[in-house]
């Protein structure tokens, strides 16, 4: 008698296959869906996800990215290279295209256009006829995300609220929705920071160069390193300080901020990533030291 050999799976293994069955359910239960991708790291761990929920096939959605314009080039670049290199179309649209529509109204030139991407996706959304978004977003990442279904439902105002959401028993998502509303999806929404590193050393994926270590001239400030740019230059009385940095996430120039660090591969980011008490964005995004509920209100206004 032969004698089977059980593989044992490993916990990437586990969240990998998670992650691909989410992929499947929307696009089985979705006419219309579309797959977030910003050229950051969590969005590239989608990419091949969904290349292997659906490989060798084309995607059953295009990409989609909402740019405030205010991007580092290095991301940019790489998403237009990575979409390229897969074949996928990609749609862009901006924050400036609502500036000229005049649906975003900034209260003064120097505001950060970030939490305006609401805006520009809600009309993205309502051009294209999308039924259902797929995001990056991690439970990890902050307070109001750690509330967010994997199938979390956008009433027909694009409007998020915690308190209505579907449950969510024996690994079943209910994706229906009627027209006008939207369900964004979160495969990796049970993937941690170090799940990600993890799964891009053992993918061998290719990243933006400015999540590695660099350096780069900031400036200290309420203890995050802002760093010098021509949308973000240093002010009178500031100290500039050219600084060994790296990008834990990227996003809006005008309000994402690096981390010390000579961490200049995946192996020492990881190393880094396993011994740090700081959260991601609590670590990094100027935005969201303002208010602990801002990443919330911004949701229930659309935000991703």
């Amino acid at each position: 008698m032969s004698t089977l050999t059980k593989q044992t799976l490993s916990h990437l293994d586990w969240l990998e296959a998670e992650a691909i069955h989410i992929l499947r359910e929307v696009a089985g239960q979705c006419s219309n869906p579309v797959l977030l991708f910003s050229g950051g790291k969590d969005s590239i761990c989608l990419l091949r996800l969904a290349e292997k929920a659906f490989r060798p096939g084309r995607f059953p959605f295009p990409l989609m990215h909402i740019d405030t314009g205010h991007n580092y080039k290095e991301v940019t670049d790489f998403r237009d290279k990575r979409a390229a290199e897969l074949g996928e179309r990609l749609i862009v649209r901006s924050v400036e295209d609502s500036m000229a529509r005049g649906t975003v109204v900034l209260k003064h030139a120097d505001e950060s256009r970030n939490k305006h991407q609401s805006v520009t996706l809600l009309e993205a959304i309502e051009e294209f006829g999308f039924d259902a978004c797929i995001g990056g977003a991690r439970r990890d990442e902050e307070k109001a995300r750690a509330k967010e279904r994997i199938m979390s439902f956008r009433d027909e105002f694009g409007q998020w609220d915690p308190k209505n959401q579907r449950p969510e028993l024996w690994n079943l998502y209910n994706a229906r929705s009627h027209k006008g509303e939207n369900i964004r999806a979160f495969p990796i929404s049970n993937w941690t920071e170090l799940d990600v590193w993890q799964y891009i050393q053992r993918e061998q994926l290719e990243l933006p160069s400015i999540y590695f270590a660099h350096v780069r001239p900031v400036v200290r400030k309420n203890g995050l390193l802002q760093p010098v740019t021509e949308l973000t230059p240093a002010k009178p009385g500031d100290k500039v300080e050219d600084v060994q940095v790296r990008f834990r996430t990227v996003g809006d120039i005008t309000c994402t901020a690096p981390v010390e660090s000579d961490a200049d591969t995946v192996e020492k980011i990881l190393a880094e990533t396993a011994t740090t008490t700081i959260t991601e964005r609590g670590a990094t995004r100027m935005d969201d030291q303002t208010s602990e509920a801002s990443m919330e209100q911004r949701k229930k206004e659309g935000y991703f």
